[in-house]
Formats: C-alpha cells, structure tokens, sequence
C-alpha cells in the first residue's frame, strides 16, 4: 500500500484551522487502482471532515458542498467546517482557493479546457458569492504539467484567443507549448486575487524527479493526485 505524502502550501498551511494537501503518496503510485486510492485518502481524512469527491469531465461546473452520491463538476465549493472538497489530477492543474475570514474555500481542476473556459475565475464568483471577497482570498497552485513538456498543436490558440499569445512558446520540434500555470495565475489576477496571495507549488509531473504522477508520461494508468481543502469539523 502507497503511504502518505502531502505537498502543501505556505500560504494556505498560515491559514489556521485550514485542512489542505497535495497528496501524492496514497492516492498516485502508479499500479494502484484508482478507487482503491480515493480509498486510502477517505480514510486518512476522514477523521478531519466529511470528505467529497467529484465526477470530473473537463468542464466548468460548479458544485456546492456538501452533496450526496455521485456529483458531476470540476470545482467544489464549501463554506462550512467538516467539509472536505477533493479533485484529482495528472497533469492538470489543481488549484485550491481559501477566504479565512468567510470560511469560504474552493478546490478547482483546470485543464487546458477548463482554463480556456475560464474555471479559476468561474470559482472566485461561485465564492464571491457566498461572502468572499477576492482580495482576501489565498490560492495554491498545484503540481502540474509545465511549460517545459506541455507540447500542444497550433489548434489549440483558437481556444485561448487572441490576449494568451504570449502563454504559447515555440517547442524544439516546432509546435507550441502552453503555459497552463501562467494562464491560471493571470486569470486568477484579473478575478482581483493580489499577486501575493497566489503561491505555486510548482513541480512539473511530466519531468519533476520526484515520480509525480503523469498521464501524458505514463498513460491513462498513471495515479492521480488527490488534492483537498476544507477546515476540520469542530
């Protein structure tokens, strides 16, 4: 069995009573089924809060903790204690936003469609409102594939327009590469989150040594990460 382990962010681990992670170990050694990692996360977190996990489909709906059964979306949404709002990723992005005043967090899984659709900003309104105000609101980025490996077809700039032509790099084989990472933080900027108050946890999953899980890497049996944000039941 895979064991724990949690990257985390400075910026959201400040936030007292805040319960977040990147976690890396349980739920992403390569081999291990999927539920069966989704499993040893609900167990770990369990004892914290209400843990809830998503149907995810590369879209940008927008789900309102706490739900019941299967729950179609790509971002969560919680504000109340014992709620736990998990995605999953290998090679998205998985973004995770906080308001410490309103209690009012966000756990947010931004593709290359997702982000063109805008999803980070989609989830600051869904916080907004419910009471947060973006610049008091903290947000982590997760690990994700980066601008160094995200190889893409020119088809894709049509998607982003005009304003993201400078989140597309000429690759060494002659296609693009997009800059997921930039694209988020810019979107999450605009939303009127303070450039402070953005901190990357910023490994790339397709080439960072650590062995973090990559479907662009290792293909669709690769693990996930599993990350989490929510504060702990009282």
């Amino acid at each position: 069995m895979p064991t724990a382990h949690a990257l985390r962010s400075a910026l959201l681990t400040a936030v007292p009573g805040l319960c977040h992670g990147f976690e890396v170990g349980l739920a992403s050694a390569p081999g291990v089924p999927h539920e069966r990692g989704r499993r040893a996360v609900f167990d770990l977190l369990a004892p914290i809060g209400r843990v809830l996990f998503l149907t995810q489909v590369h879209g940008v709906a927008i789900v309102e903790a706490p739900w019941d059964g299967a729950s179609v979306g790509d971002a969560a949404v919680l504000r109340e204690p014992g709620l736990l709002v998990t995605v999953k990723t290998a090679d998205c992005m998985p973004v995770l936003l906080v308001d410490q005043q309103t209690h009012v967090a966000a756990a947010v899984h931004a593709g290359w469609r997702g982000t063109a659709a805008g999803i980070v900003q989609r989830a600051v309104d869904a916080m907004v409102a419910r009471g947060a105000e973006p610049a008091r609101i903290v947000a982590a980025l997760g690990p994700a594939i980066g601008v160094c490996c995200y190889e893409v077809g020119d088809e894709l700039r049509v998607h982003f327009g005009p304003s993201a032509g400078s989140f597309f790099s000429a690759g060494t084989s002659g296609r693009p590469h997009l800059d997921l990472r930039g694209l988020n933080q810019r979107q999450l900027e605009m939303s009127g989150l303070r450039p402070e108050h953005i901190e990357h946890v910023a490994h790339c999953t397709v080439c960072d040594p650590q062995g973090l899980p990559s479907y662009r890497r290792e293909g669709r049996d690769c693990g996930r990460i599993l990350s989490y944000v929510g504060w702990a039941r009282s």
